[in-house]
Parts: structure tokens; C-alpha cells; sequence
């Protein structure tokens, strides 16, 4: 088949049978067990995956070889898929916003000649292109959608990069400590290593399995145990006030809690003269309110900045409060409802956002605009351009259905 052929073949598809479309007209040229995508291009889905023996990959493996891959440039190469290493190919392109990932399994690691990886790359910029366009045009509910899936996505990696820090400042504790012999430390890094190796394993689990609920006394005993090797060598002490009620919680709400939590401590930890830090869960009908407090100079600055911790909890219908007491120390409070909240897109944009954003979606050029907000041009410009990124969208037309479809529900 020509390269026009299988062109008009894959534009020709439903969006939903693109992927099998682009693995049947591969197969030949790239013989291949399953193919694999992740990206926001397709209105309905950030994962799919076709073929008879596809691995169930989570989020985070593909997130890792989307940011590795550079665009417009295949890679050959193993990669950890569902927990086992895989021969792949794998293709990125930065047609769409974030980028998008294709991954076709191979029954080998053998060569490709460049012009088979120059097909995979064309084809696989056509499909994420033509499907970016559909988005564009597609129903406000279907953009919003997407932009809950971007939002999820920023969220696990967020999570991800606070359990890598978690890890990184327990065996820094470990290293430094002069309480402990040279094989005590060697064990004990063992020990966290596998204890950290452990807890992504069984997160991995709950997440594909659909993670249920957990009792309010044994996620706060998992909190525990994720702390303790934050201060377990170190010289701040840590106080666990656990809660007197055992209600049910739904895992994704423990999860974030805990998340939340030890991103609060490992911010407090940056402080210097912090000697006690106390960790306090309680439930009540309606919220989980977690609080923690230090005991240090009590002063937000530059080694205690909570902004990106607040801006995930928010997103989750949640909320952070700070109590700064010079002298006395820092209580921060993260309350999480037990009930999912809906929460509008527009969440995080400013009132002056929100002013252009409303008029942007009732169709005003910039200069309009401007006019009408008595701004210069350049200052509507600088306002769009963050508009579209806090909406993780990429045109005016999606920011004005993403505002249209939040009206709707006001």
C-alpha cells in the first residue's frame, strides 16, 4: 500500500478505530504485537491500546517515555511496560499540546531502516493532527474532558516527583546521620529502597484495579510509614496524632491526602531551627481536615513554598490554609472533601483572565478587547497566552467552549 493509501485509510477511521487503523497498515513494515497511545489528540480517550497481547501500561511508564523520546524522532529500545521490559518503537510528536506518544510493541529488538522509522513518525504526526482538529471542533463537554485528562496527568506527576523527593531526602537522612555505622546505613537504605519500590507497586495496583475504599486508620498509618523515614535520622522529631474515627475513605482521597501531606512536611523540612513536627488527621461528615504544625521561625519564604501543593489539592475541590506565627511556627491545613466536588475549569485563572476570557468567547478581537478593558493590546495578548496554558488548551476556540461549557453548568 502507497503512503497515500494508508494516509487515507487512518483520516478515513472513526476516531476510536484510528489506532487499529495505523497498527493494520504498520504491520507489514514494522511487524509489531500491540500498539500503544497516549496523548490529549483523541476526544475520547488519553490511553489506548490494540492487539491480541497488549500490556496493560500505566500512565506513568508511558508519561516517562513521552518525556524521553524527542519528537520527530523515533527510538528503538527496551522500555518497562505493566511491570516487564519490552522491545519497542516508540514516536512522539509535538503536533498537539503536551506532545503525544505512540509505542508499538515488537516481537524483537531488531533493526529498522530509516525509512520505515520515517513512516512511523508521518504517519503517526497525521493521526495526531487530524484528531487535534477534530478536538478543536468537537462539543465543549468533549474539550472539557480532555482538559481533565491533562489535569490528571499533571497531577501524577506532581505525585510522582514528590514520592521521588521523599525517597531521595530519607536516604540523604540516612547518609548524614551520625548516629549510625557505615553497614546500619548500607541496611537501612536497602530498607527504604525496597519499602519505596514496595509503595509504588501497590499504588500501581489500587490505581488499575480501581482502588476501593481504605479505612481512615490505616491510610493514616501509610502516611506514617512514608514519613518516618523523612526524620527518622535526622534531628527533627515527628508527632503522630492519628484519627479517633474509622470510616471508610474511596482510595483516590486517601491517596491525595497522603500525597499532600508529606509534600507539606518535605516543604517544612526546608527550614532551618525545626526541631518538632506534628501530624494530625480527623474526618468529619462532610471534609478530612489534615494539619500540620512546626515548631520553626514561623515565616513563609522561600524555603517553605506550598503554591504548587495548594494548586493540586484546589483542583481536587479541596483547600490549603496557613497559619504563620513568628517565633512560634507554621500550622498548615489541608481539608479534602469526602465527596468529589465538581469544580469549574476556570478555577485558576484571575479576574482579569476571566474579564478577557469572556470576552474572547463571545468572539472580540484583541483590540476589542483591549478597548473594552481600557488595557494595551500587548496586555490582552499576555493574558490569552496564559489563559490557554492555566486551560491546557492550544487555540481561542477551545478556551471560549471551555468557558461556554462551564457556563452552562453555573
Amino acid at each position: 500500500m502507497s503512503k497515500l493509501g494508508m494516509a487515507l485509510r487512518i483520516v478515513r477511521s472513526a476516531p476510536d478505530e484510528a489506532l487499529q487503523q495505523l497498527s493494520d497498515v504498520l504491520a507489514e513494515t514494522i511487524p509489531h504485537r500491540a500498539a500503544i497511545q497516549m496523548g490529549t489528540h483523541c476526544p475520547t480517550a488519553a490511553i489506548k491500546s490494540v492487539g491480541d497481547t497488549s500490556p496493560q501500561a500505566t500512565g506513568t511508564e508511558l508519561f516517562a517515555l513521552l518525556a524521553y523520546v524527542s519528537a520527530g524522532q523515533p527510538w528503538l529500545g527496551t522500555a518497562r511496560l505493566a511491570g516487564d521490559d519490552h522491545p519497542v518503537l516508540a514516536c512522539t510528536s509535538d503536533c498537539v499540546p503536551g506532545g503525544a506518544l505512540l509505542v508499538l510493541v515488537r516481537p524483537d529488538s531488531g533493526p529498522l531502516d530509516a525509512d520505515a522509522l520515517a513512516l512511523v513518525q508521518q504517519l503517526w504526526d497525521l493521526v495526531v493532527t487530524h484528531h487535534h482538529q477534530l478536538t478543536v471542533n468537537a462539543e465543549p463537554a468533549i474539550i472539557t474532558r480532555s482538559r481533565a485528562v491533562v489535569q490528571a496527568r499533571e497531577a501524577a506527576v506532581g505525585e510522582m516527583s514528590e514520592a521521588h523527593s521523599a525517597v531521595l531526602t530519607g536516604l540523604l537522612g540516612v547518609l548524614r546521620s551520625k548516629q549510625i555505622d557505615d553497614a546500619a546505613a548500607r541496611s537501612t537504605t536497602i530498607d527504604l529502597v525496597l519499602n519505596a519500590l514496595d509503595e509504588l507497586r501497590a499504588d500501581a495496583q489500587r490505581r488499575r484495579f480501581g482502588g476501593g475504599e481504605e479505612p481512615l486508620g490505616r491510610a493514616f498509618h501509610h502516611l506514617a510509614d512514608a514519613l518516618r523515614p523523612l526524620l527518622g535520622h535526622g534531628q527533627v522529631s515527628l508527632e503522630l496524632d492519628p484519627p479517633k474515627d474509622d470510616v471508610l475513605l474511596g482510595f483516590e482521597l486517601a491517596n491525595s491526602a497522603r500525597v499532600a501531606v508529606r509534600a507539606v512536611v518535605l516543604a517544612v523540612l526546608g527550614q532551618d531551627d525545626v526541631r518538632r513536627i506534628r501530624v494530625r488527621w480527623r474526618v468529619s461528615d462532610a471534609e478530612l481536615v489534615a494539619t500540620v504544625r512546626d515548631d520553626g521561625p514561623g515565616v513563609l519564604g522561600e524555603h517553605v513554598d506550598i503554591g504548587d501543593i495548594a494548586a493540586r489539592v484546589r483542583i481536587q475541590g479541596g483547600d490549603v490554609d496557613v497559619d504563620a506565627v513568628p517565633g512560634w511556627g507554621l500550622t498548615i491545613k489541608v481539608t479534602m472533601p469526602l465527596t468529589p466536588a465538581a469544580v469549574s475549569p476556570l478555577t485558576g485563572l484571575g479576574g482579569r483572565e476571566l474579564d478577557v476570557l469572556e470576552r474572547l468567547a463571545l468572539g472580540q478581537r484583541n483590540r476589542t478587547i483591549a478597548r473594552a478593558l481600557n488595557i494595551s493590546e500587548s496586555t490582552v495578548k499576555f493574558h490569552v497566552a496564559n489563559i490557554l496554558s492555566k486551560l491546557s488548551v492550544g487555540s481561542r476556540t477551545e478556551a471560549a467552549a471551555v468557558f461556554h461549557a462551564s457556563a452552562g453548568r453555573a
